[in-house]
């Protein structure tokens, strides 16, 4: 690693929606033991991110230092470090956990009673450089470029939703909301096996786009008689829904949507408490579950999913800004008609 740097490096500080800056901050020491020194390469915004910047997201305090959907370059290891080498290309997995409690135990560190997210409620990867246990790191396939890879953390998300749901060969799947991660459950839900998979959105862009990434159908969300176009679509009831939007319509739609016994699976952030139908859950036998981040396992499958052509980057990639324009990349990744917004780190003053 070179030893030539500028006096600071960049970091991005997210105060509001209305205030973003890049601050000047000292460089990352060296890594510690069992540590990894990380230029990041390219940084995505996630519905987290712009919840966040909103002061809507319920575990994500304002002020804070985005950046949890990160590739990158190993620049530096630490003591202790054998698997990987300066130079290696690598993307994160940001869940930062304390490896004791029961969950941990059981291998579900995703919801781990310590859990804190790299990026949400740390200083996060949106800089020239950061550290990071090197457990957090995968190694990325050779021929998987950057931007294809910036894609591995949050196709993780649904990939880990549709396992959860236990969705799988002649699975009838909806899922509501197509954005980013709505997409990205359609692809993960058909690499599942899923026979007839029908997404809706409000917006006719993203369910054109849903259309083009193979949905069966893609429907209005909304439509007076959405429930009973989708049922017509799917043949009869959803054996599951995935609900990534995350808000009361939605909610009650897909309640209504799904068969009986089937599971409704929450995947949105919801910004606080809704109503369900509880009759409904009742009396239909209606699993409603939640499902947070992923596990390794479902990391390792977005990766493989996306080395074998799953999904492309130009299907969900739809801008790129600078850091230095970081607040114009999280003002474009608000516009709804986008979906995958990249912050790039190379260039500029103190980037590598």
């Amino acid at each position: 690693m070179s030893t030539e740097r500028p006096a600071a490096m960049r970091q991005v500080v997210v105060n509001s929606a209305a205030d973003i800056q890049v601050e000047r901050v000292p460089w990352p020491g060296a890594p510690a033991e069992r540590e990894v020194l990380v230029r990041s390469r390219l940084v995505g915004i996630c519905g987290s991110d712009t919840h966040a910047c909103a002061g809507e997201h319920p575990f994500m305090p304002l002020p804070y230092r985005p950046g949890h959907e990160v590739v990158g370059v190993v620049a530096a290891v630490g003591p202790g470090v054998d698997d990987l080498a300066e130079g290696d290309r690598v993307v994160l997995e940001p869940n930062l956990v304390c490896g004791k409690c029961r969950q941990c135990l059981d291998g579900r560190y995703n919801i781990c009673r310590n859990l804190a997210v790299f990026g949400c409620q740390t200083v996060g990867a949106m800089a020239d450089e950061f550290v990071v246990a090197a457990d957090r790191l995968h190694r990325l396939p050779d021929g998987l470029s950057f931007e294809l890879a910036a894609l591995i953390e949050p196709l993780a998300t649904p990939v880990h939703a549709v396992r959860r749901a236990g969705i799988g060969p002649g699975s009838r799947v909806a899922v509501l909301g197509a954005g980013p991660i709505g997409l990205l459950a359609l692809v993960a839900a058909r690499a599942a096996g899923a026979e007839v998979v029908v997404v809706t959105d409000v917006l006719a862009a993203k369910r054109d786009r849903a259309r083009r990434l193979g949905a069966d159908a893609a429907l209005d969300a909304t439509d007076a008689d959405l429930v009973e176009q989708a049922r017509r679509a799917l043949g009869d009831g959803a054996d599951v829904v995935l609900d990534c939007v995350a808000i009361q319509s939605s909610m009650t739609q897909a309640v209504e949507l799904v068969d009986k016994g089937g599971t409704v699976l929450v995947v949105g952030i919801a910004a606080g408490p809704t109503t369900i139908p509880l009759h409904l859950v009742q009396d239909r036998e209606i699993s409603v579950i939640g499902s947070l981040m992923y596990v390794r396992q479902d990391v390792q499958r977005a990766i493989d999913l996306l080395a074998g052509g799953a999904v492309g980057a130009d299907d969900l990639l739809t801008a790129t800004f600078p850091l230095d324009r970081a607040a114009e990349a999280f003002a474009a990744a608000i516009d709804p008609e986008q979906v995958k917004v990249l912050v790039s780190v190379d260039g500029g003053t103190g980037a590598r």
